[in-house]
């Protein structure tokens, strides 16, 4: 089950990522002015100045684009009667959304933190005209969200086309229909969000499906920067944003509240993702999230680190950042879901993609062997690991072959690894055949 307990209950299997409110906010909301602050750039809700985030994912400058790529979130359910929702055009309900206190605060509170309009009250998202599609995996008393639903949560999700899917939610051990469900929307096209958990102060066990390949895991840090204390460290987070005294729509007091938890940074992502992915709509998925990589804000320890990735969003530069090496059809990690790049009519290819340890760890690639001929891997590349055919080789620059010796060509595979020592690789390969 996922509940929307607190995930310092290891023994849950799959639990919600959500910590306790910190600050209520509610209160202040008819007090609040933005007084000095330039209109023209700055929303007028009047829980704007509350938002620190802003600043520090550095959106506060940006004009945010109109409806585009949408954003799916599998939770609790949304609040649609909420001052935040109520009358919002593109808020698309997926299944039966239950009312709080039964169902939706948590699912409230994450899509507020992607979508709040600029409507003049409570607060505002990271992108706020953004269209936001909701799955309900709660059950009846809106704690237990089943494997079974969530996973169906996934599939409903991706099955309307490219989405980013945001997953603010986790626990200690994989589960296949949740796996594969992910992996049907990664080979959709789709980008899929996570928490990274909140067990750094609790033994900081592993959790999932944030520790599952090609799943985008975000950690959370605070308002100096730092690794909020709870976030989940582990060689599976991609960046960080912030997840300390962040405001949300409340279900339960249809108001307002400030809470923190890996839960608010996922969205903050997903939202992040979906913006670029709109004025950018020619990028695949893998490519919106390696931008995303490549453009975070360093903080902590001198690069990559286990606690915030590659660093903290930042959306200014990721807008402007060039375009990435494509990949390779994904997933493709094994020989059951390689991608085809030669066959028996064009057996000399080439092809090109990136491999990173945990994220993804293989390409595996489908390759035809002539009889009697000869097939050489010319590979290009900053340190990767090589099987051509069961031949093996490793390095920058270096070409592998293989000959047929039969009468019959057949299929093979092809492949490619990240190096040893080597964590976040692009490569290319050239395939040619001779006698």
């Amino acid at each position: 089950m996922f509940s929307q307990r607190s995930l310092r209950n290891k023994r849950l299997n799959v639990v919600v990522i959500r910590r306790v409110s910190v600050a209520v906010l509610a209160s202040a909301v008819a007090g609040l002015a933005l007084a000095g602050i330039a209109a023209a750039a700055v929303p007028t809700d009047p829980l704007v100045g509350q938002e620190w985030w802003r600043a520090d994912v550095r959106v506060d400058t940006l004009e945010p684009p109109g409806p585009g790529m949408p954003v799916t979130l599998v939770d609790t359910g949304v609040d649609f009667s909420h001052p935040e929702f109520a009358g919002r055009p593109n808020l698309i309900a997926l299944d039966n959304q239950e009312p709080a206190p039964i169902g939706g605060v948590h699912g409230t509170a994450t899509a507020s933190v992607i979508g709040a309009p600029e409507n003049g009250v409570g607060l505002v998202g990271i992108y706020p005209q953004a269209v936001i599609r909701t799955y309900d995996a709660s059950l009846g008393d809106g704690t237990q969200l089943p494997a079974s639903e969530i996973a169906a949560g996934i599939n409903a999700a991706a099955s309307g086309g490219r989405t980013v899917i945001n997953l603010s939610l986790g626990g200690a051990d994989p589960d296949p229909a949740i796996d594969a469900a992910i992996r049907r929307a990664v080979a959709g096209g789709s980008l899929v969000v996570a928490a990274a958990g909140n067990s750094g102060e609790e033994g900081d066990w592993l959790t999932y499906p944030a520790a599952d390949p090609h799943v985008f895991t975000v950690g959370a840090t605070d308002e100096n920067d730092l690794p909020a204390t709870f976030t989940t460290t582990s060689q599976y987070v991609d960046i960080a944003a912030p997840g300390v005294d962040i405001p949300v729509a409340d279900a339960l007091t249809n108001g307002w509240d400030a809470e923190d938890g890996t839960s608010f940074s996922a969205p903050i992502v997903a939202g992040a993702a979906a913006w670029l992915w709109t004025v950018r709509p020619q990028l695949d998925a893998s490519q919106v999230a390696e931008i995303l990589r490549e453009t975070a804000r360093d903080v902590a320890a001198p690069g990559y680190d286990t606690a915030t990735g590659y660093g903290i969003l930042d959306m200014t530069a990721a807008l402007a950042a060039p375009t990435p090496q494509a990949d390779s059809a994904e997933p493709n990690d094994t020989t059951a879901t390689a991608t085809t790049i030669a066959t028996r009519a064009r057996p000399a290819a080439t092809t090109s993609g990136r491999v990173e340890q945990y994220e993804d760890p293989a390409d595996v690639l489908r390759i035809w062997l002539p009889a009697k001929r000869k097939v050489t891997a010319k590979v290009t590349s900053g340190g990767v690991s090589v099987t051509l055919a069961g031949v093996k080789g490793t390095g920058a620059n270096f070409s592998v072959s293989v000959r047929n010796r039969t009468k019959t060509g057949h299929a093979a595979f092809l492949t490619v690894k990240p190096g040893s020592g080597v964590r976040d690789v692009v490569y290319s390969v050239a395939l040619s055949v001779s006698k």
